[in-house]
């Protein structure tokens, strides 16, 4: 078990600005694991009625670490000038000090506190750009990555890659996935991909657990073939990690790695760590302020005015996460077992087939959708989607999947698998949660209904 960091504590009966000058507050010992009536408590603020299957989108927030974060925001409105020059650089450098023992970085200067996993993929792309009009690299070099990359950082690349020459090499992750191997074999072809024309790869772009499809990719693997490769730099996109996947800096090996606090480690919105393993005077903040050129930690730490108070409830986190037996370990197999044993379920009552072994899944799992509810495009899965919130009040992702060869594609019964739910365990999930998407699914099928066809309002 991964025993987290003691680390300065923030509560309404203790003065913040004592603890964070003179010392670290003990971490209490747990007398009793909290109790399944807490954790409802904790959580009481989400809307009722609603099964929220997809804490992987937005994550989740318990109430003990809003409160915290009201504290933080009230210390400042009740004297601004005393928490800018007092508290707020030491609040948020005791969260990163303990990020950093979490996650196993060298030093605490390794880690920088961001909004979320979109505003580190534009701190590293923004680098390579500048590389390339500095004439450090040439036109053909690449930037090598994975087909369902997330969104944002795509549209990083094409922002501040492509328009001065850098080529993009997207690798087709084979899904349903049936082994680390074949991802493997994949990412190494996209590798001489990126050679061709006399270039070079520059920069490869890793999930370490892919959105849409989701999926626990080998990045240690991966990075060593990187590395055989020539490739310069590697960056993890770890959005979904922390809190949901052991995390070691060291052991993965990666130039950069970034996860949200907020997805799957209870932070409210919005922030992020961003490991960088080399120190560098060309690694900055997309947000310029009078902190520019003080290296990034310092410069994430003050971008202009606005709420900073989700970097400073780390140690507010840690307490609610210390209450579960075996602390964030233990919330993450709890997660783990969960949605495993919850997507068994729902395929074994669909007839239809996981996306991925339990192995290669965290806390989130794909399952096949039964053929014949026809998802045949994006705008099926959106509709269903949109069906299942509007008419059952479950919250989960649908995920097309495009045919591609008959040796791949999985079928049912009645035909190819070609629609997907998402789901996510999270520690206020309940078995209903769940039986409630498969009996919605069920009642579709029995009735004859087609996606095209279901209303959504």
């Amino acid at each position: 078990m991964t025993t987290l960091p003691e680390t300065p504590t923030v509560s309404p009966m203790e003065n913040e600005n004592t603890i964070l000058r003179n010392g670290t507050a003990k971490k209490p010992k747990l007398t009793h694991a909290i109790s399944e009536a807490e954790i409802r408590e904790e959580f009481s603020h989400h809307q009722r009625g609603v099964a929220r299957i997809n804490n992987g989108s937005f994550g989740s927030c318990p109430r003990s670490v809003l409160n915290a974060q009201s504290i933080w925001q009230l210390r400042f409105l009740q004297h601004p000038d005393d928490f800018y020059f007092n508290t707020l650089r030491p609040g948020i450098l005791a969260s990163r000090a303990a990020i950093k023992d979490i996650i196993n970085a060298e030093h605490v200067d390794d880690v920088s506190l961001v909004d979320n996993a979109t505003t580190a993929a534009a701190v590293v792309l923004q680098q390579i750009g500048r590389h390339f009009v500095r004439g450090h690299f040439h036109r053909n070099d690449a930037v090598v990555m994975f087909h369902c990359a997330y969104q944002a950082v795509k549209k990083s690349i094409e922002a501040y890659v492509t328009p001065i020459g850098g080529t993009v090499v997207e690798v087709q992750l084979p899904f349903p996935v049936r082994s680390e191997e074949e991802i493997v074999t994949e990412f190494k072809k996209g590798l001489e991909n990126g050679k061709l024309n006399g270039g070079k790869v520059r920069l490869a772009v890793i999930d370490h657990i892919t959105s849409m499809p989701s999926v626990v990719l080998p990045v240690r693997e991966l990075i060593r073939v990187c590395r055989e490769h020539g490739v310069e730099q590697v960056f993890v996109d770890g959005a979904h990690a922390i809190g949901s996947l052991h995390v070691d800096v060291k052991e993965i090996g990666a130039d950069f790695y970034v996860s949200n606090l907020y997805k799957w480690f209870f932070s409210p919105p919005s922030v992020a760590f961003l490991y960088c393993k080399e120190k560098s005077n060309d690694v900055h903040h997309p947000v310029v302020s009078q902190e520019y050129g003080k290296g990034l930690p310092v410069e994430s730490a003050w971008v202009g005015m606005r709420d900073y108070s989700p970097q400073l409830v780390v140690p507010s986190i840690l307490e609610f996460v210390n209450r579960f037996e075996g602390g964030i370990e233990g919330i993450m197999k709890r997660n783990h077992d969960g949605v495993v044993k919850m997507g068994t379920m729902l395929a074994e009552s669909w007839g239809t087939v996981l996306g991925s072994p339990p192995e290669m899944c965290a806390s989130m799992i794909m399952v096949g959708l039964p053929s014949r509810l026809c998802v045949m495009s994006d705008d099926d899965a959106l509709r269903l989607r949109s069906y299942l919130r509007v008419y059952h009040e479950v919250e989960v992702p649908v995920y097309y999947q495009a045919l591609r060869n008959g040796d791949r594609d999985p079928r049912d019964k009645d035909g190819f698998i070609t629609g997907y739910v998402r789901i996510s365990h999270q520690v206020y999930n309940t078995v209903d949660d769940y039986e409630r998407l498969k009996t919605a699914i069920n009642q579709l099928v029995e009735d004859g209904k087609v996606c095209s066809g279901i209303p959504t309002e």
